[in-house]
């Protein structure tokens, strides 16, 4: 409120105070005493209305209630003094004015946010408390108005409920129709800021007049344009009568029918609990509607204040809302604010406000104006105040709002209405009542988010889509690009208006998807001389020239942050085409299938086989003995002829079998790539490029070549650091062919050019004599775009969605751009070199098995060598004893193994028996019985 308004309240002194008299300068002492016998309170209400019906029922009800407990006023009696405002802001005024006759120290109400903007500035003047159980507006701050307390729910909380239901639901945009007044366009500029949290908006605000007389006919010229809006989520924040006005017609104009959603702040819910009988005909035009109520905690005190509602009322027909219940609980929280006031030593006495004096022989008495001297007490008192009830827990945050705000969700049906779920400030939409949530930690995550399926207007049970597209006759305006080359993804037809092209074929099918008509025309935009640039054909959507654009328009950042794009109905990204050249079989072409690693590996591996096989052969195999030259001879040819063909060397013992069977597998499969690989270098792979992609591309000197118009230009520059004057521009796949050709070293040649895969592709399917070289470098698609938070973007990524899971969309492709057979020939050398790690698995197995069959041939040989010198494994210990251990240990090894080591040699204390068996040497032979003695050494 502006500072004038005071100026115009002061105005207003002379109604009250006109015969009023109090000498200047004089203090005005009311009680002596610290607890006085009655405390004056007043109440602004306005008795007519849905609210204040019920207010002043509950406002009596909790004076009789603090009156008959003593423990709360201590013998005080609080007397509650009630005007009736008529909803007039001028009648507030005065009213306000007239209680600080009465030596009024607090005033409970108004309840019109309106009225309450400005008996905030006199409560702040005169330093009275004034606390509103109805006044919902969120600009009424603490901060602006100290002496002005809420003991209900600001609206800023509502309409945070509004836009977390809007977002779940998933719609994007609303209509906002609003009673024009402070409360009205105050709870609109909430949603919206709320909205725009969420990337929702409100796309059109239709104001209601305040005020009484508001007509059908204003009411329906309202609601016929905003029928005419895209959007068919319709807020509707305004007073009871108006609201069901708003209702009323828009059911008279089919508003009401199914596809439309409409929600109500909580007047609709208040009308509902305060009216136990409901005409059908207002029943009938609120079904399906969502509306809001605020939550308050069900308890035992809070049933039996219901159950002694219809006392109350005398059998009245109306029935208790939750305004009513604030209003109740106002009324107890002031009480205890007063006990503490008084507790503290606080009196009740009034002054006069030295700074306001009257003009020169003026006569409206404004000295007459008292102030509580023990206002800023009591204040403080009510914000420290903590209560439990009917309500819940009455408490107050730094900020001057009530504790743990929350909202109760009603969805509207048949003569009632179901609750189908709860919002609250601490873990958002939920089906469990807030207070079982306010135990555990905060969860607003979109998983937790839930509400019960609701019943929507037209008794329609699936969620509304929530937009159409405007029944107003406008054609949407889609801008489509005038290309000059690589006329197959969008052309126009010369000599007519027509667009044709794969582009312009997939949005046809997918708009026809869609389940309502968009009318559209194509508005070519270039001159048709090359092809336009499309940042700025992009751009030009949000210069309101065009409402979509429609072509090859790749996805990239710098755009998405202007427009919104469709699902990508192509996968895209920028790759090199460079010339080949044939590749000259020379004296080393045979070695091209293998990479150096490969090579070392498996020549490391075959010198490994040989030794293995050699270690576990030695003492059995006799191919294996002989001089140290011929064993080393026979071990590499074992090695190397095992590699080309089958061995031609017997192996004797199981563990040469087993690791020579490894061996032989893993070079099977070895000679088998090598020889495929080889077969297709030297017959389909004959051609190659000296540029290998994207980096040795930017770090030679050569000149590059890019498509006019597309963002190729823009990456190449801006994201590789590549100068511009190496960058030729290039229209058509003619150009690309011919600058190709000619190469860097010519005028208007190039080394290769960079541009998007689809156009390649096309290009390729007729130009064999050139590659892909490289792996594509940039990852995107193209995609329609359109205006931001656009729904249609949407309902077109589903429709496109739907045609590539049916298959449309493939055969519209193969109708503009199938390929050639050239075009699918591979062309990169590396690919089918043989690499290392392509091998990685087969040479880790062979390593393990040579690496477990020397373990157990270890493991053999010393078991074997214990059992034949078993007096040199007992001498362990002595010191000379471990060399000469070393060398029998070796001489063992390179003895030829015979029949003696399968039995263990008899200890010199045995050797003394006379036995025949006993005598025989370790050949088995008795010596006794031959004089022929073998020696067991070669």
């Amino acid at each position: 409120m502006e500072p004038t308004n005071i100026e115009v309240v002061l105005l207003l002194l002379f109604v009250v105070f006109c015969s009023r008299v109090v000498p200047d300068g004089v203090t005005e002492n009311v009680s002596s005493s610290s607890r006085p016998s009655v405390v004056n309170i007043g109440a602004i209400l306005s008795f007519d209305s849905t609210i204040g019906r019920v207010a002043k029922i509950a406002l009596e009800a909790a004076m009789d209630d603090v009156n008959s407990n003593s423990s709360v006023l201590h013998g005080t009696k609080l007397v509650i003094k009630m005007q009736n405002s008529n909803c007039s802001g001028f009648v507030g005024i005065v009213e306000a004015l007239q209680f600080m006759e009465t030596n009024t120290i607090a005033i409970i109400g108004p309840q019109s946010s309106v009225i309450a903007q400005v008996i905030s500035q006199v409560a702040n003047e005169l330093q009275v408390p004034m606390l509103s159980f109805a006044a919902t507006d969120p600009t009424l701050s603490s901060l602006q108005f100290p002496f002005f307390i809420r003991t209900t729910q600001s609206d800023l909380y509502q309409m945070s409920a509004v836009a977390e239901m809007v977002d779940y639901y998933g719609w994007r945009e609303v209509v906002a129709i609003f009673i024009d007044d402070d409360y009205g366009r105050n709870g609109v500029a909430a949603l919206a800021n709320k909205l725009a949290e969420r990337r929702c908006r409100i796309s059109y605000k239709a104001g209601i007049p305040a005020g009484g007389g508001i007509s059908r006919g204003a009411i329906s010229d309202i609601l016929v344009k905003v029928a005419l809006m895209e959007s068919r989520v319709i807020v509707v924040h305004a007073n009871p009568d108006s609201g069901l006005m708003v209702f009323s017609v828009a059911h008279y104009l089919g508003m009401m029918d199914n596809g439309y959603v409409w929600i109500a702040t909580d007047w609709l819910s208040s009308l509902l609990d305060s009216s136990s009988l409901h005409p059908s005909q207002s029943m009938d035009s609120v079904q399906g509607v969502l509306t809001l109520r605020q939550h308050t905690m069900d308890s035992e005190r809070n049933r039996a204040f219901f159950s002694r509602w219809k006392r109350l009322t005398g059998g009245s027909s109306f029935g208790l809302n939750s305004y009513g219940l604030y209003a109740y609980d106002t009324v107890w929280l002031v009480a205890h604010a007063i006990d503490a006031f008084f507790g503290q030593g606080g009196t009740i006495s009034f002054s006069n406000d030295a700074k306001i004096r009257d003009a020169e022989g003026g006569g409206l008495h404004l000295e007459a104006m008292k102030i509580f001297d023990g206002g800023k007490k009591l204040l403080s008192n009510i914000q420290e105040t903590d209560i439990i009830g009917l309500t819940g827990q009455m408490k107050f945050q730094p900020d001057g709002s009530l504790f743990r705000p929350a909202y109760d969700i009603i969805n509207v049906i048949g003569t009632g209405y179901r609750l189908i779920g709860y919002w609250s400030n601490h873990s958002g939409l939920s089906v469990v009542p807030p207070e079982a949530l306010y135990e555990k930690p905060p969860n607003r995550s979109y998983a937790n988010q839930q509400l019960l399926s609701a019943i929507w207007p037209g008794e329609a049970t699936t969620k509304p889509r929530g937009w159409v597209f405007p029944n107003h006759g406008k054609e949407l305006r889609i801008g489509v690009p005038k290309r000059v080359g690589f006329r197959e993804f969008v052309s126009q037809v010369r000599g007519t208006n027509l667009t044709k092209g794969f582009c312009i074929d997939v949005f046809t099918a997918a708009v026809n998807l869609l389940p309502y008509g968009v009318p559209y025309r194509f508005i070519p935009y270039g001159d048709g001389l090359k092809n336009p640039s499309y940042t700025e054909l992009v751009n030009l959507i949000t210069s309101d020239v065009f409402d979509a654009v429609v072509g090859d328009i790749t996805i990239v950042t710098n755009r998405t942050k202007i427009v919104d794009y469709t699902q990508p109905y192509i996968m895209s990204g920028l790759v090199v085409v460079a010339p080949i050249r044939n590749l000259k079989s020379g004296a080393w072409a045979f070695l091209r299938p293998f990479t150096p690693a490969i090579c070392c590996a498996t020549g490391a591996f075959s010198l490994l086989v040989g030794a293995v096989i050699w270690l576990v052969e030695h003492r059995t195999n006799d191919e294996f003995r002989g001089p140290p030259r011929k064993q080393i001879i026979t071990t590499l040819w074992f090695s190397l002829s095992s590699l080309i063909f089958p061995h031609r060397h017997s192996t004797m013992s199981s563990l040469g079998r087993f690791v020579i069977t490894i061996w032989l597998f893993v070079a099977l499969i070895v000679k088998a790539s090598y020889i495929a690989s080889l077969t297709s270098i030297l017959t389909v792979h004959e051609m190659s490029s000296p540029i290998r992609g994207i980096e040795s591309l930017r770090k030679g000197g050569g000149r590059i070549g890019y498509q006019v118009g597309s963002f190729s230009e823009h990456y190449l520059t801006e994201q590789l650091g590549i100068s511009k004057s190496r960058l030729l521009p290039l229209g058509s796949a003619e150009e690309y062919a011919l600058a190709l050709e000619r190469g860097p070293g010519k005028g208007g040649g190039v080394a290769a050019v960079v541009d998007e895969f689809p156009y390649v592709n096309l290009f390729l399917s007729t130009h064999c004599k050139f590659r892909i070289v490289g792996q594509p470098f940039t990852k995107s698609g193209w995609g329609f775009a359109f205006r931001r938070d656009s729904p249609l973007a949407v309902d077109l990524s589903t429709a496109i969605l739907r045609l590539s899971e049916n298959g449309d969309l493939q055969r519209i492709y193969d109708k503009w751009l199938k390929r050639s057979i050239c075009s699918l020939v591979v062309t990169e050398f590396e690919a089918n070199r043989l690499h290392l790690k392509s091998f990685r698995g087969l040479f880790i197995m062979c390593g393990l098995a040579f690496f477990l069959a020397l373990v157990i041939y270890c493991l053999l040989i010393i078991r074997k060598f214990i059992r034949y010198h078993p007096e040199e494994s007992d001498s362990t210990g002595q010191g000379g004893s471990r060399y000469r251990l070393l060398f029998k240990f070796i001489s063992f090894l390179n003895k030829k193994e015979d029949r003696s080591e399968t039995r263990p040699k008899r200890r010199q204390s045995d050797e003394t028996s006379t036995d025949d068996d006993d005598n025989e040497d370790e050949f088995g032979r008795n010596p006794k019985r031959t004089k022929r003695q073998i020696s067991p050494y070669i």
